[in-house]
């Protein structure tokens, strides 16, 4: 066969079988990890929608569509530097490494809340003589700076009378404060809710939580994605964004409380740190989606504090980052219009949702 012959049997065949499929990858970050580095996360609908699969069982009729998840040990500052890479396409973040991201040229949009109040708790060890934040004045204390747990730590310090240059702040990412707190080389540590298992086994104990105090406290996160994906994708973007808010309601149902807590196990935490997180609390609170007053006046806060820390250079144009149209268009075609309430920004419901009516019975399902 003559090479002629041989370019006219492919022509052939390329005409006759057409094209491969080019595959579409849909990559999604999350900024930390499980216990023992296991890549899964907990307390927001993202990990949720990743423990039960969500993502990938709504794209189950597309072959060609494939889901990747990547979760960072480094958190927010890692996985900028992801997205900065073009690694990324769809991430949660904290709001002040989304903000400080954005504000120093990445594209993206935040499409939707994921995570409000989300509580903060100092932990101590046990036989340490610091029972409030009062107390951390002049002491060596863990923090993860560029984080969104920077700002909402001075927020409490400034509450409660005191500054960054009243502590001695030791840079620490989560899993190396909690080495350096049980072993001494620190007097305390602000984070989050992996503190409540080691203070149930007796590790360390928790003199305050932002559980109770101010209603603006606590961290806020939103999940984005990337610019040049949902302009190349318009429609995969509004199916993702269609599955979490579902699983958003879903989880919100105090009936599903329990399911929630069951998936996040996922990330090596104890179902009992949930419940104690949690307590006291509807994780409708935690979960809404909505892009209301409350979060974006969080957003501008955070914006100042990052000028403040120097992280940013002139104004941040922070309500021009906000793009609401999936949100709006999921909640149109779920029928979730009227269902989370709507809040002022100081955290207060000036339009009350159906989940928070006093005998609300369940509608919403998987």
């Amino acid at each position: 066969m003559t090479i002629k012959h041989i370019f006219a049997a492919f022509a052939l065949g390329l005409a006759i079988t057409g094209p491969a499929a080019a595959e579409t990858e849909i990559r999604f970050g999350f900024p930390g990890v499980g216990a023992d580095n296991k890549p899964y996360s907990h307390s927001t609908a993202i990990p949720y929608v990743r423990a039960r699969e969500l993502i990938e069982k709504e794209f189950a009729d597309a072959p060609d569509i494939k889901v990747t998840w990547t979760f960072y040990r480094g958190a927010g500052p890692a996985l900028n530097e992801a997205v900065a890479a073009g690694q990324l396409d769809f991430f949660l973040l904290g709001d002040l490494p989304a903000i400080v991201g954005r504000a120093n040229g990445l594209k993206h949009k935040f499409i939707l809340a994921t995570g409000r109040n989300d509580p903060i708790y100092l932990a101590v060890a046990p036989d340490s003589d610091i029972n409030s934040v009062e107390d951390v004045r002049g002491k060596k204390v863990a923090l993860f700076k560029g984080t969104n747990l920077q700002n909402a730590t001075d927020r409490i310090l400034a509450l409660h009378g005191l500054s960054e240059k009243d502590v001695r702040f030791i840079n620490l990412d989560a899993g190396s404060a909690v080495a350096a707190l049980t072993s001494g080389n620190v007097e305390a540590v602000f984070g989050g809710q992996e503190y409540i298992s080691l203070a149930q086994r007796g590790v360390v104990k928790i003199p305050y939580t932002t559980k109770g105090d101010d209603p603006t406290l606590g961290r806020n996160s939103s999940f984005l994605v990337t610019e040049a994906f949902a302009e190349a994708h318009p429609d995969l973007t509004q199916r993702v964004v269609n599955t979490i808010v579902k699983a958003a309601a879903f989880i919100s149902e105090d009936g599903n409380r329990e399911e929630a807590f069951d998936a996040w196990t996922l990330s090596g935490f104890p179902k009992e740190t949930f419940e104690a997180n949690f307590e006291g609390v509807r994780l409708s609170q935690i979960i809404n989606p909505l892009i209301d007053d409350y979060v974006v006046a969080r957003y501008n806060e955070q914006a100042r504090a990052a000028q403040e820390y120097g992280l940013l250079r002139g104004d941040a144009r922070v309500d021009s980052w906000f793009d609401r149209q999936y949100l709006d268009r999921a909640l149109a075609e779920l029928d979730l219009e009227d269902f989370w309430s709507w809040h002022d920004a100081n955290g207060q419901i000036v339009k009350a949702g159906e989940i928070d009516a006093p005998e609300r019975q369940s509608t919403v399902t998987q």
